[in-house]
């Protein structure tokens, strides 16, 4: 899970203000990864002068339209989604888009999300000429197999490379994935990579007591997974890299934090394994510092923010090699990365972090210092200057 947002950025502005209208079916208080990237992107776009009209799902029978300066939320109708009830996709809504785009036009259309409400967006903003970004946030064609759905990927990436090729730009966070998705089709791509709450995430949030409502004693080894707890995660190497870790060590203990359809399952199956639940705010920051090992076996990610909160916090993080470990990871220097899909060497890499224990303190030290350039600011500023190259 994820931070609570909170304002980060002094008031700048860059060369031009625009009025931009951010389309997503997900957006704090939801807690996720893309709620999360999308609140940071308009608290910073905020900052820098910019109006922002934020158009969701509803997340309450009271939720309604407000404004608050220039931020303005324009909550619509919406319904659950499937194995994923916390979160509601939006219902089309292309005639109240266009009346509402037609009386207050915005310099673009930033679309999150690919579902109905992000589609019927699409196709209002072509139709009044206005210049439109999305973000590739999710790999639903991934996801598809892990659901007994693998039979859908191809027309799901059909559908996703139609999507995005009709906008003038999609961003996405790594330049691995601009890769991937150019091999399968996708034009118009740009890299805005993710940014992490350093003040926020920061070793000194380090707590004894926390790790002893754990069963940790100061020198037993606490490895750490935040994230949902579903099969698309694959948490069975995690799992596995405990079992590991518990023969090197079995003082061991390992903290699964968030929730999801394996919850229950994972719960009644080991015991022996701390469920917080899920955490935010300052309370996960703690999580995060009191802990020695992240683990993080997912290879369905965008990206994957925790990745770098993980290494904000001082863990060592093991990661298989691509998305924001690929990225930010040093292997051997600022954590330790198993080749894509190879198992045995996610696990070794675990085992070894428990048979020396200096190590993993040397490799979260570097990793802290390795985030501390990627804060929010800078990644809105680039942001800002992706919306004035398309403008221009």
């Amino acid at each position: 899970m994820i931070a609570s947002i909170t304002p980060l950025f002094p008031v700048t502005a860059g060369s031009r203000r625009l009025r931009i209208s951010m389309v997503t079916e997900t957006y704090p208080p939801e807690i996720n990864g893309v709620a999360m990237t999308i609140g940071r992107l308009v608290d910073g776009l905020l900052a820098r002068g910019h109006t922002v009209q934020v158009v969701r799902p509803r997340q309450h029978s009271r939720d309604c339209s407000r404004r608050d300066g220039r931020l303005e939320i324009l909550p619509l109708p919406g319904f659950p989604i499937p194995f994923y009830p916390q979160l509601r996709v939006g219902f089309p809504a292309g005639g109240r888009l266009s009346q509402c785009w037609r009386q207050t036009p915005p310099d673009l259309v930033h679309i999150v999300t690919e579902g109905p409400l992000g589609s019927s967006a699409l196709d209002a903003a072509r139709r009044l000429g206005l210049r439109i970004f999305s973000g590739f946030h999710t790999n639903f064609h991934s996801y598809s197999r892990h659901y007994g759905a693998g039979l859908l990927a191809k027309p799901i990436v059909a559908y996703l490379r139609r999507f995005h090729n009709r906008t003038d730009r999609t961003l996405v966070p790594t330049e691995e994935l601009a890769t991937e998705l150019r091999q399968l089709g996708f034009g118009g791509l740009r890299v805005l990579a993710r940014g992490v709450d350093t003040r926020l995430f920061d070793p000194e949030r380090r707590d004894p007591a926390l790790r002893r409502s754990w069963g940790a004693g100061p020198t037993d080894p606490v490895a750490l997974y935040v994230g949902r707890l579903a099969a698309e995660k694959n948490l069975r190497v995690a799992l596995d890299a405990y079992r590991a870790l518990r023969d090197a060590c079995p003082t061991a203990r390992l903290v699964l934090v968030g929730d999801g359809p394996l919850a229950a399952k994972l719960q009644a199956r080991h015991p022996e394994i701390v469920f917080p639940g899920v955490r935010i705010g300052a309370d996960l920051a703690a999580h995060y510092a009191s802990a020695d090992l992240f683990l993080f076996p997912s290879l369905t990610e965008t990206f994957g923010n925790v990745t770098l909160e993980a290494m904000a916090s001082g863990l060592a993080v093991v990661a298989f090699d691509y998305a924001a470990a690929h990225r930010h990871i040093v292997h051997g220097q600022s954590g330790l990365l198993a080749s894509c899909g190879d198992r045995a060497g996610f696990i070794s890499a675990v085992r070894r972090l428990a048979e020396e224990p200096e190590l993993a303190r040397a490799l979260g030290r570097t990793a802290r210092r390795t985030v501390m350039a990627f804060d929010w600011e800078q990644i809105c500023k680039q942001l800002e200057q992706c919306y004035e190259e398309v403008i221009r």
